[in-house]
């Protein structure tokens, strides 16, 4: 009996002891971190906007931590095999997901069942840059204004199309068609510098992309920008109207930021949020991010988890309202 009594005693000095050594252990975790190096992963092919932020990322956050960060490409359809290798890996900090807003917010909404749970699996780091879509049409083209644009659409209907290279976009241009009374067939495509060039070519009536591949085509005079869909105007585009500025309540930004797998420790989280903040205000990372027209976010893990809170249910109703799915 007695012998049973101190055993017992035991096991409550051990859960007693445990509490306080929890406690303590995230933070210690945090101070000692980063011990290895650091893997980001991209659900994209090398080249493109979110691989090359991520580069950029990598690059910095190496010289600010002191350890080796390494990027690693996992592109497949939706980006869905990088969030996957991300959100199953072990949540200690070292295994990251340069995510956009794609996998995030879109796939949710275009994807019956997916592999792996935006909001479950993965937890908000920081956002780190934000980039509008850009109204596009040909430089020749008989209108000048949105207003124009949806005017001479719902008098030719059977002549108004759009192209999209992927369903998030054809979300936004669904969304946009929404609120302006744009009158337009969806034709696919598969990048958007290909629904670039069929405006261009006028095998289009608009698309409706991604600021990048947007910029040096209007700039050299082959397409003309209506509008942009920030809050205020870009500095790529200072002569393109924000939709706001046309009276039209429309704002859309996609945008690419870092996350951890769920259950990574808050101050591990913490710090990983600094590092991004501080990189982004550097003068050389904020002229690149410039040359690709990104704005430089760098937010709070609290932040960035309000976007994503905020866009889930947006996308999932244009979505379910205009019968959009990926499988």
């Amino acid at each position: 009996m007695k012998r049973k009594t101190l055993l017992k005693s035991a096991a409550a000095l051990l859960a007693a002891c445990a509490v306080p050594a929890l406690a303590q252990q995230a933070p210690n975790a945090a101070a000692a971190f980063p011990a290895k190096p650091i893997r980001i992963v991209v659900g994209y092919a090398p080249g493109g906007a979110n691989d090359i932020l991520a580069r950029l990322l990598a690059q910095k956050m190496q010289e600010g931590l002191g350890r080796e960060v390494v990027v690693e490409n996992k592109p497949s359809t939706g980006a869905i095999v990088g969030s996957v290798a991300v959100a199953t890996a072990a949540p200690d900090g070292y295994t990251l997901l340069m995510g956009a807003s794609g996998p995030i917010v879109f796939n949710p909404a275009l994807y019956e069942k997916l592999p792996y749970s935006p909001t479950r699996d993965l937890v908000p780091v920081s956002l780190v840059g934000t980039f509008p879509l850009v109204l596009s049409v040909a430089a020749n083209a008989p209108f000048k204004s949105v207003a124009e644009l949806a005017a001479y659409t719902k008098a030719n209907p059977e002549k108004s199309n759009y192209g999209s290279s992927a369903a998030s976009f054809r979300l936004a241009t669904e969304l946009l068609k929404s609120r302006t009374g744009i009158h337009a067939e969806h034709i696919p495509y598969k990048g958007s510098m290909e629904s670039v060039n069929g405006v261009a070519s006028g095998q289009l009536t608009l698309t409706l992309v991604d600021s990048g591949p947007a910029v040096g085509p209007i700039k050299g005079g082959l397409l003309k920008g209506l509008a942009v869909t920030s809050p205020q105007r870009i500095a790529a585009l200072p002569d393109v109207p924000t939709m706001a500025e046309q009276g039209i309540d429309l704002t859309i930004q996609f945008w690419s930021g870092l996350l951890a797998p769920a259950g990574t420790p808050k101050p591990i989280i913490d710090k990983l949020a600094a590092e991004v903040q501080r990189i982004v205000r550097l003068p050389d990372v904020r002229a690149r991010m410039a040359a690709l027209a990104i704005d430089p976010a760098g937010s709070t893990p609290e932040e960035f988890a309000r976007v994503i809170a905020n866009e889930l249910p947006l996308w999932a109703g244009v979505a379910k309202a205009n019968n959009i799915r990926a499988d």
